[in-house]
């Protein structure tokens, strides 16, 4: 009788470098009203066992940054340039057949939306156990088997007979938990997980959150978590980083950036968020404004046109020059960390309560 082939678990860290490192990203897309600037010179590291944290409204460039990490634009249309370095392995302009290699194996994504993410033609048990059996050479019993494995850790009740059900069989919380099984089935050292509880309730929220971090002490995965809701990170991420208009405006610890947030737009975002505190007749606090087309964004800092504190910085700084995101704890803003420091704590933190 064969026995279950079981994939590799996580390598060993290698030697130096962190496991994801992405410089000086850009990605643009061509369009028939022109050139869409969605992601414009990013620049961040992840390591093994670590949570990132990307957060930003719709429209920042947080999935097409992961999109391109995984290598699933098109490149009719798509340029990608800058460096993208997976243990050490180079992303950009890699051939098709060697990302191909790495998907769902070495690297993989839980998509926003497991409705449409999986196909209704086929059982979820199939779904799942398809990457495995492509990468590992396992036969479809031996498939099987780590399909209902992984439908078992993720807490799927009866997971012999749930093996066979078709997606919409699945509540919302049941089709997501499928969705990471199979993102998790052949124990990859990359995840990304793209909005991963927006359509679910608080509850499965929680549930599908703290199935993540489970997971990750087991198998020892490097996170990024895509969210539009700083709430959703705190307790599960290790460092932010904060994005607008395909840049990324602020970067620091969970703990640094929910204390005392550099950026306006962090404060923003940060005011806009209920509150259990607040009373059930106080308004949320909206960020004013829209977000800037990435087809003509803005000049010098891309947030100034929202932005309520220009006059702080004086002058035509914030529309003329661009400010740049430093190494380390940092926010790409003029103000001055005097002037950062002042008003956060004598006027956005009051707010925040």
């Amino acid at each position: 009788m064969s026995t279950l082939t079981q994939p590799a678990g996580p390598p060993a860290p290698a030697a130096s470098g962190p496991f994801l490192s992405v410089r000086d990203l850009y990605v643009r897309f061509a369009t028939e009203d022109g050139v869409v600037k969605a992601v414009d010179d990013l620049s961040f590291d992840l390591e093994r066992g670590r949570t990132l944290g990307i957060v930003g409204e719709s429209g920042s460039g947080k999935s097409v940054t992961n999109l391109a990490v995984l290598g699933l634009h098109s490149p009719n249309y798509t340029t990608i340039t800058g460096e993208i370095l997976l243990d050490g392995d180079e992303l950009t302009g890699a051939r098709e057949k060697d990302l191909e290699k790495l998907r769902g194996n070495k690297m993989a994504m839980i998509f926003q939306d497991p409705l449409t993410s999986l196909s209704p033609y086929y059982t979820v048990g199939r779904q799942i156990a398809e990457p495995f059996v492509k990468h590992t050479g396992a036969s479809k019993r031996e498939g099987r088997r780590r399909a209902i494995e992984m439908l078992e850790k993720v807490g799927i009740p009866q997971p012999t007979l749930r093996v066979d059900d078709y997606p919409h069989q699945f509540s919302g919380g049941m089709r997501q938990r499928a969705m990471i099984a199979m993102a998790l089935v052949c124990n990859p050292s990359l995840l990304i997980a793209d909005e991963p509880t927006t359509a679910l309730d608080v509850t499965v929220q929680a549930q599908i959150l703290d199935l993540l971090k489970d997971l990750q002490q087991e198998f020892g995965s490097a996170i990024i978590l895509i969210t539009h809701d700083l709430g959703v990170v705190a307790n599960t991420a290790d460092e932010l980083l904060v994005m607008y208009a395909g840049r990324a405006v602020e970067r620091g610890t969970v703990k640094e950036i929910l204390t005392e947030p550099h950026h306006p737009y962090t404060w923003g975002l940060l005011g806009s968020m209920p509150r259990l505190t607040a009373s059930v007749e106080e308004p949320l606090t909206p960020i004013p404004g829209t977000p800037p087309s990435l087809l003509a964004p803005p000049s010098g800092c891309p947030f100034h046109p929202r932005c309520g504190f220009v006059s702080e910085v004086g002058g035509t700084r914030c529309q003329d020059e661009r400010p740049t995101l430093a190494p380390g704890r940092a926010a790409a803003c003029h103000l001055s960390p005097e002037q950062k420091h002042t008003l956060f704590t004598e006027q956005i933190k009051p707010r925040l309560g």
